[in-house]
């Protein structure tokens, strides 16, 4: 019986997480083609959960530094917005609130562990490029932690508009902060030959664009989620 290819196994691991974690949007874009609206469905937030969580551990086993940072904290918000449709179904316990605060309490400290581990060794492996080398990589990496400051502010903004009406809601600036973000970000994995992320991230530019035109075409403001 023949031994299965580690490297084999971990791209088809961060193909189903890429799969997983950006097919969130085109499911996002499904819904809001059947709405005529850009709308946000529940799965959205479920997907985005499981699928950052394997993202990051796919960082953590290739060492891309932008990787580890894309998908360390972000679980924060995914499961912040879950807790707010769950309080607006009706299903949202004291147990359940306790025990999914908890569980991102432990996820937050390992991952900042995985991204303090991957982003030392990464400096470590380019004291051996040659300057030019050494440089033109942290260049790239730069652009990708500044796209991830991109995307952490659009949650930020989401996170405050959810909390002020008290339900999970998305507004237009997310759109435009995704859009920019998204471009850098795959630019950046793109110069790192990152090929799961640059792929992934180049398929919800589009969709990014898309919601845009949808809001602009009179079709809704604002988008809320628990569709």
């Amino acid at each position: 019986m023949s031994e299965i290819d580690p490297e084999l196994a971990l791209r088809i691991i961060g193909g189903v997480a890429a799969v997983i974690f950006y097919g969130r949007f085109y499911l996002q874009w499904i819904a809001s083609e059947r709405a005529g609206r850009s709308v946000m469905p529940v799965a959205f937030w479920y997907m985005s959960s499981v699928g950052s969580l394997m993202l990051l551990g796919y960082g953590a086993a290739t060492g891309s530094a932008n990787g580890t940072l894309s998908h360390s904290f972000n679980i924060v918000v995914y499961t912040r917005n879950l807790i707010h449709i769950w309080r607006e179904q009706g299903t949202l316990t004291p147990a359940r609130a306790s025990a999914v605060k908890a569980l991102v309490v432990v996820v937050a400290l390992v991952a900042t562990s995985v991204l303090a581990y991957t982003w030392w060794h990464k400096f470590l492996e380019t004291q051996g490029f040659s300057q030019e080398e050494a440089r033109k990589t942290w260049f790239w990496i730069a652009v990708g932690a500044a796209a991830q400051g991109m995307f952490a502010c659009r949650f930020i903004v989401q996170w405050i508009a959810s909390e002020a009406q008290q339900k999970s809601v998305i507004p237009v600036a997310f759109w435009y902060l995704s859009l920019a973000a998204g471009t850098l970000l795959f630019l950046a994995h793109l110069n790192q030959a990152e090929w799961v992320y640059a792929a992934g991230v180049a398929s919800t530019v589009l969709i990014y664009a898309r919601n845009l035109w949808l809001i602009y075409r009179g079709r809704g403001v604002e988008s809320s989620s628990g569709n």
